[in-house]
């Protein structure tokens, strides 16, 4: 996911190339790859809407998720980092995941979803606040690409998702799933707000830097 924290890319040293902001470069297979991304994450929410397809949605998103990895790897491969692929991936990427707590917050009850909203609320503010300040520093010229704390978040929040989503399913005999759920989920909000910690030291410092 670009600046979204797995292999990203934001991270790939080629520059998009310079002119036009977007151009016709910019209809080639990483961009395709994201923009698949996007739909498969319609087709998700729809299926968590609609309650009967659990296994089936965690297989999908787990798909989802992977591709980020895809276009990350065609991009920087192929030389095809453009400003839309730049623009698109992340939101993409916080799209799908966000969007996929968001969801699962609807989904309580018996068995619920383990989604709470203070969980919804500091992810999604993680990603606001570390967006808005990736903003300032990249228009002042400084690097702020992903770091491993970003990946190492995104990458349990996928976890958590998944089980979450697993954990729904009444078809899978697995009664220390809940419980499992419920670590991953509080262990992905705590890398979250340390993640966030993380860049906010180093984008005080940037800007420290003058």
């Amino acid at each position: 996911m670009a600046s979204s924290e797995t292999t990203t890319r934001t991270e790939a040293e080629p520059e998009p190339k310079r002119g036009a902001v977007i151009g016709r470069e910019s209809l080639n297979m990483p961009n395709f790859v994201t923009a698949t991304r996007l739909l498969l994450s319609i087709v998700l929410f729809s299926m968590i809407t609609s309650g009967d397809w659990w296994i089936s949605a965690a297989a999908l998103f787990v798909f989802a998720a992977s591709t980020d990895a895809l276009d990350g790897y065609l991009a920087r491969k192929y030389k095809q980092i453009t400003v839309l692929g730049r623009i698109l991936d992340p939101f993409v990427d916080k799209v799908i995941v966000c969007g996929t707590f968001v969801f699962l917050l609807e989904k309580q009850g018996t068995p619920g979803s383990g989604v709470n909203a203070w969980m919804v609320i500091i992810i999604i503010g993680r990603e606001m606040f570390v967006s808005s300040l990736r903003g300032i520093l990249e228009k002042e010229g400084k690097d702020f690409s992903a770091s491993l704390s970003g990946k190492l978040k995104m990458s349990v929040q996928c976890v958590a998702v998944t089980a979450s989503l697993l954990s729904l399913s009444t078809d899978l005999p697995w009664p220390w799933l809940p419980t499992v759920r419920d670590l991953l989920l509080w262990f992905a909000v705590a890398i979250t707000v340390w993640s966030g910690f993380v860049y906010l030291l180093r984008g005080f410092s940037l800007l420290r830097q003058g």
